[in-house]
């Protein structure tokens, strides 16, 4: 379980963001209050960007039994993803889930590994399976999806059963 106690759980996540298309969104992953990390920013369409994301730093989280995830979260009604990676495709390859938020309200979302779809670029990759769980190394957010504006999705915690 990540339950966000201390900033240095935060200092895990690294933002990668459209910059690195040439685009000017930012973000960034915070403890703000014990207990509660921000992911937030501001998502931009100038030069083509529209995302934003954070990435934890590769590691064995001791997921191999995992069957799910179950995150705690408060959103600001934007549409949020998700991701997990494995050290299997290229850099851009990734697994992921919506997560669907409503403005203020606390949500536990619970996201079966089978139901984490893989994805490169934005775009749905065909006949891959699910993750196995014991090769997930990281975790992370995402906002897209050409939701321009400042976004804030507060985790509570990320667990894995």
């Amino acid at each position: 379980m990540l339950d966000f106690d201390t900033a240095a759980e935060a200092e895990l996540f690294s933002p990668i963001d459209d910059a690195v298309m040439g685009g000017v969104s930012s973000s960034r992953l915070v403890v703000e209050e014990p207990g509660i990390a921000v992911f937030s920013g501001n998502v931009s369409l100038e030069n083509n960007g529209g995302f934003a994301s954070v990435r934890s730093l590769p590691r064995d989280w001791g997921t191999a039994a995992a069957r799910e995830f179950v995150l705690r979260v408060r959103g600001d009604g934007k549409r949020y993803r998700f991701n997990v990676r494995t050290p299997d495709g290229p850099s851009a390859f990734r697994y992921e889930a919506p997560i669907e938020t409503t403005a203020g309200a606390w949500a536990e979302v619970t996201i079966p590994i089978e139901r984490l779809e893989a994805k490169a670029f934005g775009r749905r990759v065909p006949l891959v399976g699910a993750p196995d769980p014991a090769r997930i190394r990281s975790l992370g957010f995402m906002i897209s999806d050409r939701q321009a504006g400042p976004f804030r999705l507060e985790i509570d915690w990320i667990a894995w059963r």
